[in-house]
């Protein structure tokens, strides 16, 4: 296989729109996404380093449908408010986690579209990460758009209507057609957890170990149940705050600030206090000392002025 090199990569990411074309119709023919993913392979592997017009390369990507043309809402609600607040828990946690620290996007609920020839063709994973991309906001997903990008990581929160698909037709659809790395499961309800991993053309069951956690090697965290939720959790135990949580810790650490401002006050004004009180006691002995000082003087005065008069009248003052 010829090399690979950041020129014949961009240019075959370019070229292979033609070619998904092409693909597609086969395997429409064929009726399968497993025939869908070898023909695709295939294809880019002849293709990268072949002669093409640039001209015909531009307008084969002009005429491919974007973001802006693809539906990117069905206007379905999920199926309850808990897996609702399961997926945002997944999504803020890792965000507020990694803020601008890596090149990644992550989403949930939203289309992921693949299939230029058909509109209506898409999923929406609960969630899904891609990794080595920029963080733009998107309508949805679109793997032509995105350089032939699919998920790395996916999530499908299971419910009793979506059970059996998620185990079968997407499981297969993410191993066979999108080769996504690592797949998961997850009821968060009943807090069946299961995860996958690709090993050739099908997936390699992982089941939680004896702390309920599963080991991301993509996103280098844990997945992990707490408190019946599904968490990321690094590696030393540190679990990935949701931003609500990160909103009450910043203000309990205000409100700790603000205590320890107000001890330091107290204990500054109490200092104060104390120093005043020693300038008084202070203050007070010297007066006491100057006091007895005064006191003796005017004894001394008295005893002699005394004695002067007994003199005068002729008496000894002894």
């Amino acid at each position: 296989m010829p090399e690979f090199n950041k020129t014949n990569i961009d240019r075959g990411r370019e070229v292979v729109y033609r070619n998904w074309q092409i693909a597609v119709r086969q395997c429409r023919k064929e009726k399968g996404y497993k025939k869908m993913s070898e023909i695709l392979m295939n294809s880019v592997q002849d293709i990268l380093f072949e002669d093409t017009d640039e001209d015909d390369i531009l307008k084969d990507i002009e005429s491919l449908p974007t973001e802006d043309d693809l539906p990117c809402d069905d206007g379905e609600p999920m199926e309850t408010a808990r897996h609702r607040d399961q997926m945002n828990l997944l999504i803020d946690s890792l965000k507020a986690f990694w803020k601008d620290s890596k090149k990644y996007y992550t989403g949930g609920n939203m289309f992921l579209h693949f299939d230029p020839l058909n509109k209506k063709k898409f999923r929406g994973p609960d969630f899904f990460l891609v990794m080595d991309t920029d963080s733009r906001e998107r309508k949805s997903w679109v793997v032509w758009q995105e350089g032939m990008r699919f998920p790395d990581v996916i999530i499908e929160l299971l419910s009793d209507s979506t059970r059996k698909n998620d185990k079968t037709e997407k499981k297969m659809l993410y191993a066979g057609v999108f080769k996504t790395f690592e797949y998961y499961i997850y009821d968060p309800f009943s807090q069946e957890f299961e995860g996958y991993r690709l090993l050739g053309k099908d997936y390699d069951s992982i089941l939680p170990d004896h702390e309920k956690k599963i080991y991301s090697p993509t996103a280098g965290l844990y997945l992990v149940i707490r408190d019946n939720w599904l968490r990321w959790m690094t590696e030393d135990g540190y679990m990935l705050p949701s931003p609500l949580e990160l909103s009450e810790q910043e203000f309990q650490r205000a409100e700790l600030e603000k205590s320890r401002a107000e001890l330091e006050f107290q204990r500054a004004e109490l200092e104060k206090l104390r120093a005043e009180q020693e300038f008084q006691r202070a203050e007070l002995e010297k007066s006491r000392a100057a006091n007895t000082e005064k006191q003796l003087i005017f004894e001394k005065q008295r005893a002699e002025h005394l004695a002067r008069k007994l003199e005068e009248l002729g008496i000894s003052p002894e």
